[in-house]
């Protein structure tokens, strides 16, 4: 397996992924890709996009989201399965676990999106877009990268 690693991602963010891909003997190179941020020469139609945790992801749905939808929808016209792999931890390893989750800013901020709320927009983004919402510890990345890029689709 050769993986193609997005140059958007920051060398010091993905120093422990890339590790873990030296670790499976996994070669490894970085170049722009067209939607998401990890790709297996093998299958080019099932990337991998890390997200940093459920505030990142909220960032993507509220601020960001025109740039979001955008590239959700760059992939679905593409026959491209994107597999959006949130580093959260912390009790979320499902996209069941988004419902309970607190989100800090709802202290500062009450506009800020609830647990449930998130949840049923990604549920939406999944149905509309074709993609997978898929969670892991931080130290479990590089790993679940390798797991997701060698499915078949």
């Amino acid at each position: 397996m050769v993986i193609q690693i997005d140059t958007r991602e920051k060398a010091k963010a993905i120093k422990q992924i890339v590790r873990t891909f030296d670790e499976n003997r996994i070669r490894h190179y970085t170049s722009k890709l067209f939607v998401g941020d990890y790709m297996s020469l093998d299958n080019p139609k099932l990337i991998v996009d890390r997200k940093q945790n459920l505030l990142e992801v909220c960032s993507n749905v509220c601020q960001d989201h025109d740039r979001f939808r955008a590239e959700l929808k760059r992939a679905a016209e593409c026959g491209i399965k994107l597999i959006i792999l949130v580093e959260h931890g912390e009790g979320v390893a499902s996209l069941e676990d988004v419902i309970f989750w607190q989100n800090p800013r709802l202290a500062t901020s009450p506009k800020a999106l609830t647990g449930e709320r998130l949840y049923r927009i990604l549920r939406t983004i999944e149905r509309k877009y074709g993609c997978t919402f898929a969670f892991c510890e931080k130290a479990d990345t590089g790993r679940e990268i390798i797991r997701w890029l060698q499915k078949d689709g």
